[in-house]
């Protein structure tokens, strides 16, 4: 009978050794002091496996510094929830749990500008996908081979693409081509009259159709075409004091309408301009 492979024997390393020293004076620790002071000990001995797991995400629009605190954190928490003897190390029990942390941090509080979630989960499908790809075809993916693996279509690849940019979005300062020395802020929309007084136009529109023809024709004459009271009266073959009073008498009940939701300052504007 030929004999059973034999499975390779995992040899703790010194620093395995010394964590499951530490790990024993632990669960003997009678207090919280010396409780914390042996949790410090054990954290120090993995303080490069943090640097080097939060290295990983390095250049994703995220400080490096920021990184290292959150794997640092997911350390203590990864030594709090240990259980000797559970597994072949601490280190094996850490690793994914740092990873997760750290993953979970690009996930919740990474983006600048956060995407749907629907969108977070493509992309980390998306990054895996593409590297078993990558290695599959010895060459770049296409769009299309790359939303068939995934299972989408080419739109949502791209808008997954465009989402990827809310880690570190470009600042409105910068020039949008090398040879253009104007700023991005000089594309964005300023200020507009005529947008911000549209509403006012809207409701006064509604108003204004509840008046008669020879209503609506002497507002026209006033305050579009910009006659004095006395060449529409000239125009009419009226005095000026009766021109006067139609114009008070139709702003006033302009006014009226407006009184229970005034719109900016187009009834005030009417009665000055009367």
């Amino acid at each position: 009978m030929a004999s059973r492979a034999a499975c390779p024997r995992i040899v703790p390393t010194e620093r395995d050794q010394q964590t499951s020293a530490l790990f024993e004076r632990l669960l003997q620790a009678r207090d919280d002091g010396e409780r914390q002071a042996i949790v410090e000990e054990i954290a120090l001995l993995y303080l490069d496996l943090c640097s080097s797991m939060a290295g990983r995400y390095v250049g994703r629009g995220v400080e490096h510094d920021d990184l290292v605190q959150v794997a640092r954190l997911a350390l203590i928490k990864a030594i709090n929830g240990y259980e000797p003897g559970r597994g072949p190390s601490f280190a094996a029990y850490a690793v994914p749990t740092i990873s997760g942390e750290l993953k979970r941090w690009f996930r919740d509080r990474g983006w600048m500008v956060r995407p749907p979630r629907r969108l977070q989960e493509l992309r980390a499908r998306l990054r895996a996908v593409r590297e078993d790809l990558e290695q599959e075809l010895g060459g770049t993916p296409s769009e299309d081979d790359l939303a068939a693996a995934v299972g989408v279509s080419v739109d949502e690849l791209r808008e997954v693409a465009q989402a990827s940019t809310a880690f570190h979005p470009l600042s409105i300062d910068c020039s949008p081509g090398p040879d253009d020395r104007s700023s991005l802020a000089t594309f964005l929309a300023g200020p507009d009259g005529d947008l911000e007084r549209a509403e006012d136009r809207v409701c006064l529109s509604g108003v204004l159709s509840q008046l008669d023809d020879d209503d609506r024709e002497l507002l026209l004459l006033r305050f579009v075409d910009g006659l004095t009271q006395k060449e529409i009266g000239d125009l009419r073959g009226v005095s000026q004091m009766h021109v006067s009073r139609c114009l008070r008498r139709i702003v006033g009940r302009l006014q009226e309408q407006f009184v229970d939701a005034p719109r900016g300052g187009t009834s005030t504007e009417l009665s000055s301009a009367s």
